[in-house]
């Protein structure tokens, strides 16, 4: 009886309507670290650089929520930079999602993800950066 009041008082509060995801459709561009090491837990030898190259991909395509992934040539460079056995543990990004320019393509916005040097990832959080 007690839980079936509270029930009914809680649907019978109106939500105001949602707005759209546009926050989807801007442009925006964060900077953030990747921990590979377990992406690739258990990952058979051979395979570990391309698959770090594939969970990259997935991570950007989650976090900015575009189809179309673009990887910088320095960033696969710096994951296969130890073999395709030994990846590196930890990697730093920049996620920029752009417009796409080719007008017939299906996705309006890309991400490109580009590689960001660091010395150490100690205290390293998420930021967003102002181009």
């Amino acid at each position: 009886p007690v839980l079936f009041s509270i029930v009914s008082v809680a649907s019978s509060i109106e939500m105001p309507p949602r707005k759209p995801k546009s926050a989807q459709q801007t442009v925006v561009t964060r900077e953030v670290t990747i921990n590979l090491h377990k992406r690739i837990h258990g990952i058979g030898f051979k395979r570990r650089a391309p698959r770090a190259i594939k969970e990259i991909k997935k991570f950007a395509e989650k976090q900015m929520g575009t189809n179309d992934v673009r990887i910088d040539t320095r960033l696969n460079k710096h994951v296969w930079s130890c073999g395709i056995r030994n990846v590196p543990f930890r990697v730093r990004v920049r996620l920029s999602r752009k417009r796409n320019e080719d007008e017939d393509s299906a996705n309006k916005l890309y991400t490109l993800v580009t590689y960001v040097p660091v010395d150490s990832f100690k205290g390293t959080q998420t930021k967003n950066v102002d181009e």
